[in-house]
């Protein structure tokens, strides 16, 4: 085969898969998406699997554990809640729902993330923070606020954007994620000048604003000389020592809004818990304006975020899988 030849199939392959690949987005476009996420919604609402489209070998997750059709929050999400937020993503064919779910007389707040394949959906991925579940430093305690921080009436008053951006506002797919990771990249390091933010920068922490008592202050500092409290401040000393099994899954650029996935490991040595977390990001200006998290603390024994390709414990606790035998001699 001659060099000509090999590149005028070359060429074809990649106009062949070009085809595929717009054939493959236009096959579920953002109205599609919005319907099966609300159909899929309101099947969970009925305890209903068969009132969504779902495909056989259907899976879905709550907080990395697996859950069969009709279980978990099948049986226990009786409504959605006052603040409800749905995010769309054509290019990858995913659907998003940051908000809050009610469970009988309890309101929790849910991150969900789907995958439509042909107008059915093969994948859910639940992120739950419910009143008592444990927090950065152990359970609930009685008579206490919750110790995850759930706090669904700050949420409700200091929603995520919902809009619709000007195109000509707008960053690209490739800008957006290089932007969120600007942030992860700048947990990692304890700096925060790496990460590409607003001055300001609010952070909502299962609906509780972080640091305590800022979330929406004004983007310039009253005081150009006093300290940082913002959404990168503190970062120099925070108990951590890498973000890892980082996803970035769906990219909302009608609305500039974007999805990321991760743990935090801690520092070696430290009793603090990992924390497995959703977070929405907010870009406004080409900088985060505003993060919302969903975010659970498992247990060391619990796989996450058990989904690929991160499909086990990250990372394995040694206590739990012990060190492979040493090779033979």
């Amino acid at each position: 085969m001659t060099r000509v030849t090999r590149s005028i199939l070359a060429g074809v392959v990649v106009a062949l898969s070009s085809v595929g690949s717009a054939s493959a987005q236009s096959n579920c476009d953002r109205a599609c998406l919005r319907s099966v996420l609300d159909q899929y919604l309101a099947a969970v609402v009925k305890h209903d699997p068969k009132a969504a489209p779902l495909i056989v070998g259907f899976r879905q997750t709550e907080n990395a554990i697996n859950v069969s059709p009709g279980g978990g929050v099948w049986k226990t999400v009786t409504g959605l809640g006052k603040m409800q937020r749905r995010y769309l993503d054509d290019v990858t064919g995913q659907a998003g729902y940051y908000g809050l779910v009610e469970e009988g007389d309890s309101v929790a707040l849910a991150t969900v993330r789907l995958r439509v394949e042909n107008r059915k959906l093969t994948e859910a991925e639940w992120y739950l923070a419910r009143a008592n579940d444990p927090g950065l430093n152990g359970p609930r305690q009685p008579g206490r606020p919750p110790a995850n921080l759930l706090n669904p009436e700050y949420l409700i008053a200091n929603p995520p954007p919902d809009r619709v951006v000007p195109k000509a506002q707008r960053l690209s797919r490739e800008e957006l994620v290089a932007v969120v990771n600007s942030y992860f990249d700048a947990i990692t390091s304890h700096d925060g000048s790496v990460a590409l933010t607003q001055p300001g920068c609010g952070r909502a922490e299962n609906g509780s604003p972080a640091p305590a008592g800022r979330f929406l202050p004004p983007l310039a500092p009253a005081n150009a000389n006093a300290p940082a409290n913002d959404c990168v401040s503190g970062l120099a000393n925070f108990n951590l020592s890498m973000v890892v099994a980082r996803r970035i899954p769906l990219v909302d650029q009608e609305a500039q809004m974007v999805l990321g996935m991760a743990v935090f490991i801690r520092r070696p040595g430290s009793p603090t818990p990992r924390n497995v977390f959703s977070e929405w990001f907010n870009v406004e200006d080409g900088r985060i304006r505003t993060i919302y998290t969903a975010m659970f603390y498992p247990e060391p024994e619990r796989a996450v975020p058990n989904w690929p390709p991160y499909e086990g414990n990250w990372p394995l606790p040694t206590g739990i899988v012990p060190p492979p035998p040493a090779p033979r001699q």
